[in-house]
């Protein structure tokens, strides 16, 4: 039996469209039901290459318990932030201005205009190591929209001042100290580049685009050829590795 992403074209939303979670891709449809519902939204943000994505869909989003609980607490939906990099880009601020960390799976709880309220990434089946069940959270947050709402409003509004207050920040290029870029750019070749199989530090891999492209702008100001070298060998071995 096949949810709502059956439709959908993304290979990564496909490969949950047979989820006994009853998800949603992102889109009006969605925050309407939960207005309808008055429950929240359960949004989860992934990618196909992303490994802890598909450890928590194996553990919980094919589990039925598990998938009952969200079904009868929560309107779920399924993000490609491949397919949806600018759902994804709010969200990841919103997560970084609240905690200055984040990652994916982005495992977030909203309310129905879409706010963020509660936010984690990898959440186990079972708790262990100081971490919670992801089943026992997601009751938990259930229970505080519905027992304690006045708490939950006050957490929007936390977030969307912490929010504004992180994007008020005065930026600009000429804030960066390019000796502490420099040092940055000579400890990830001289420590992290893999010069033998390509890309940086060791197995498990994941393919570090945003480094590759800072030591990329880092050629192009220096003409550092390290910087040129690790970035071809990092690509390369991404295509021979078929990605």
């Amino acid at each position: 039996m096949t949810n709502r992403l059956a439709g959908e074209t993304s290979p990564y939303l496909l490969q949950h469209a047979d989820n006994p979670v009853e998800w949603f891709p992102w889109g009006e449809e969605a925050f309407a039901e939960s207005v309808r519902r008055d429950v929240p939204i359960f949004l989860s943000i992934g990618y196909s290459t992303c490994h802890w994505c598909h450890v928590m869909a194996r553990e919980s989003f094919d589990d039925q318990a598990t998938a009952d609980v969200l079904n009868a607490r929560f309107v779920c939906v399924k993000v490609d932030r491949e397919e949806r990099p600018d759902v994804d880009s709010i969200y990841v601020a919103a997560v970084q201005a609240i905690s200055k960390h984040g990652g994916w799976p982005m495992s977030l709880f909203l309310s129905p205009q879409g706010d963020l309220f509660y936010a984690g990434s990898y959440w186990p089946k079972v708790a262990h190591d100081g971490h919670p069940a992801f089943v026992d959270v997601a009751e938990a947050v259930a229970r505080a929209w519905h027992d304690r709402r006045g708490a939950v409003t006050a957490s929007v509004r936390a977030v969307s001042a912490r929010l504004s207050q992180a994007q008020s920040a005065p930026s600009s290029a000429s804030d960066v100290q390019l000796d502490v870029v420099d040092r940055a750019a000579r400890t990830v070749l001289d420590t992290l580049w893999d010069t033998q199989h390509g890309g940086f530090g060791q197995a498990p891999k994941f393919p570090q685009a945003m480094t590759i492209e800072w030591l990329l702008h880092r050629y192009a100001r220096t003409f550092d050829q390290a910087s040129l070298d690790a970035s071809v060998q990092a690509l390369d071995a991404m295509a021979r590795g078929g990605i």
